[in-house]
């Protein structure tokens, strides 16, 4: 592993959208505002604030508009939102969105199993968003789901995730999120994938999206940035899975990921001690414990009390040593 040398990072959350989107309990609007007011001011380069899909599709986000409204946007940092056809793009303009954040999934079977349409449907879909997008000067991002592996078809071939890339680019969208959906992915893969994709597409702003599902998240990470990836995206707490694959958990941690980086001397521009403050705000929002470690544990430096008779032992460890030594 290299050094990171103050090499900058641009971090994205996704919890407000990725996260809560699977979270059984509605999350009260105004405690969404609240939580994304709080994280704009933790140094994030990008915040996934909801989706602008059906009400009855994610009925978890029904209150995006609203949502994004009330948001105090501070300056420096990108609004997203999934925007999954043209009635959704209108209604994110209206909303003063940022960025376009559309998704497909390169694999045929998961493609139909998540968006109940084939690939080419999709992309077709996707391509009037991306019109609209040109024609309202909002820059557009392309999740694709399943690069490094699909739960029912199993491995993706490189040619098939670098043929929709190369579709997407002709098409001018800004960047392309390269999803690890259901935490299949392993480093040397990773490696692998990036290497190709900024040969092949030096110009687009890259993203790599991974999740903990086999507790390879983080090692991957570090292949992604050492591989030259600047952007990633992460959980706060670790929420957010897929639903069409048996056993998945959530995404990487931003606490845990962040962390890591800092500590192999990158520039995340984030403020840790606050986004570990932001994730006990989010288990009480969510009722239930998060995955994350930095949370529970603090940072590698958090100091603990010794032991209330630490000085007894002392005591008897000098008396031993003279006992010794006499």
């Amino acid at each position: 592993m290299k050094a990171g040398n103050g090499t900058r990072l641009l971090i994205n959350e996704v919890a407000t959208r990725d996260g809560f989107q699977m979270e059984s309990r509605f999350i009260p609007t105004d405690d969404k505002v609240a939580l994304v007011d709080r994280l704009s001011t933790l140094g994030y380069a990008k915040i996934e604030v909801t989706s602008f899909t059906l009400a009855k599709a994610i009925p978890a986000l029904r209150d995006g508009e609203e949502v994004m409204h009330r948001i105090a946007r501070r300056p420096g940092v990108v609004y997203t939102a999934l925007v999954p056809n043209v009635r959704g793009a209108e209604r994110a303009l209206e909303s003063r969105i940022d960025e376009f954040n559309i998704v497909m999934s390169v694999s045929e079977t998961h493609n139909l199993s998540n968006l109940r349409m084939t690939r080419e449907q999709s992309f077709a879909q996707l391509a009037e968003v991306v019109a609209l997008a040109k024609r309202a000067d909002v820059p557009v991002n392309v999740s694709l789901s399943c690069v490094f592996g699909c739960p029912m078809e199993g491995e993706v071939l490189l040619s098939v995730v670098l043929g929709w890339i190369d579709r997407f680019a002709v098409l001018g969208v800004q960047g392309i999120t390269l999803c690890d959906t259901t935490g299949m992915a392993y480093p040397t893969q990773v490696q692998a994938v990036c290497d190709a994709v900024l040969a092949r597409h030096p110009a687009l702003e890259w993203t790599a999206h991974f999740h903990n599902t086999r507790g390879m998240g983080l090692a991957n990470t570090v292949a992604a940035v050492e591989a030259g990836i600047r952007r990633l995206d992460m959980s706060l707490g670790g929420i957010g899975d897929c639903p069409y694959a048996p056993g998945a958990t959530g995404n990487v941690a931003t606490e845990d990921v962040v962390h890591m980086l800092q500590c192999m001397g990158y520039d995340t521009g984030m403020n840790l001690d606050g986004v570990v403050a932001a994730a006990e705000q989010l288990e009480s929002l969510v009722q239930h414990e998060l995955s994350s470690q930095v949370s529970r544990a603090g940072h590698r430096l958090t100091r603990h009390a010794p032991p209330a008779d630490f000085n007894d032992i002392v005591e008897r460890a000098n008396a031993r040593l003279q006992k010794e030594q006499a």
